[in-house]
Order: C-alpha cells, then structure tokens, then sequence
C-alpha cells in the first residue's frame, strides 16, 4: 500500500497525488488521539492499516464495508459487510473511528454518522474526509460535494461535538488537482496525455508549493480541494 503512505509525484498519479497525501499527512497528524479498537469505515483495501497498528496506541483494527462495494482488491477482505443502516456492533465498541472519502457515497448521511456514534464509546474519536473538487466516480452511488456547514450541521444533528472541520487545500492547489485530473482523465489521447503530463508535472509541483502555508478560511469566494476533521462523542 506504499501508493497511500510514501507517495512520490510522478506523471501517472497526476490526477491521485494531492489528496492521498492529504488524507495521510491528515490522518497522520491525528494518529495521537487514536488508541484501542478502531473502527475503519468503507474501508475498501484497507490501506492505512498497518500503518496505523505500527504507529499508533490502536491494538485492534476492524474494516467495515457496504456489502455492496466495489472490491478493490480480491485478496483483502473487509472483517465486516453491513448493510448501511445498522452496524453489526454493539453500542460503545470502539474507541475511535475514521472514514476517508466515504461520506460522500452515503444517500442518507445521518442514517451512517449516527451508526458511527452508537458504536463509539463516549469521548470517542472520528476522523474523516470527503471530497469537494472531485469528478464522478463510483457511479451511480456518488451522493455529495459537502460544504464545511453541511458537514457539521450532518455531524451535529447525528449527536457529534468538538467538531472541527478543515480545508485540504485552497486555490492553488485546487488548480493543481483540476490539472491532474484533467490530464489523466479527461477524453484525450494517450499520446496528448503523455505530452501534456509532462508538461504539467512541474507546474501541479509548483502550485502545491504556493498552497502549502495558505490558511484557508470558509469565506465568500473561496474555493477547496475537499474537507478533513475530528468529532467527538459525549
């Protein structure tokens, strides 16, 4: 999973390179408040979790996945399919939980971040991320580009406090993340997209650069590449 932890721009991952870093340097920086039993929702392949074990006070990592998700990966099983309405836990089972780039295939987002905070034990940690400058993807069970107010209004009325909701990133990097993705996904030839990704690297390179120590604020004008942050329960 070296894809996700030690990630190095290269002209393939144009398109992937700035949010996984994102949602690792994030996660990463959060990995102090996570300890016991953790829960990783939509957990896909799993891909954070030796990491986490091998740096964090987690003893016990359990993936939750829809029994209807996409199998990234046939050799890696989640340890549970649920249904997306009851989780198969009982209340208070984990210590924290984290959920990267879920939220936004959630029809009901409630219906799951309620499920999430009936699993957690009180004072219980939750992380995540979602998407905000993205382009379809999972179709047709792509739901959500949430604002940070949407975001906590959902966390709020599902029984979260202590929010704390952040941008991944602001304009420059926004550009850079639109050029990525339109030079690896976008309807051009494979010969274009040979060209052209070499001549965008260095200038996604640069406009991370600019982006790195912007504060960016949820203001009139603003734009985002997408949101991460922390909630907690009573």
């Amino acid at each position: 999973m070296a894809d996700f932890v030690d990630i190095k721009l290269t002209y393939n991952n144009l398109d992937t390179y700035y949010i996984r870093t994102c949602i690792f340097k994030y996660l990463n920086h959060h990995l102090p408040m996570f300890n016991g039993d953790l829960l990783d929702i939509g957990c896909g392949k799993m891909p954070y979790k030796h990491y986490i074990l091998d740096n964090s006070a987690v003893t016990k990592y359990v993936g939750l996945d829809i029994d209807t998700a996409i199998v990234y990966d046939q050799k890696i099983k989640p340890d549970f399919l649920w249904d997306g309405q009851v989780m198969p836990f009982e209340d208070n089972s984990f210590d924290c939980a984290f959920g990267t780039e879920v939220l936004e295939h959630c029809p009901n987002p409630e219906v799951i971040l309620k499920e999430v905070n009936r699993v957690l034990k009180p004072d219980g940690v939750f992380f995540f991320t979602v998407p905000f400058l993205w382009n379809l993807h999972e179709t047709p069970h792509d739901e959500y580009r949430y604002t940070p107010y949407a975001l906590k209004r959902h966390l709020e009325n599902s029984g979260f406090t202590s929010i704390q909701i952040n941008a991944t990133g602001g304009w420059h990097a926004s550009m850079a993340q639109m050029l990525g993705l339109w030079v690896r996904r976008s309807q051009i030839s494979q010969k274009k997209r040979k060209i052209l990704s070499y001549i965008l690297k260095p200038i996604i390179k640069y406009l991370i650069k600019l982006d790195k120590n912007i504060k960016v604020n949820f203001v009139d004008g603003q734009m985002i590449t997408g949101l991460y942050g922390i909630a907690k329960t009573k």
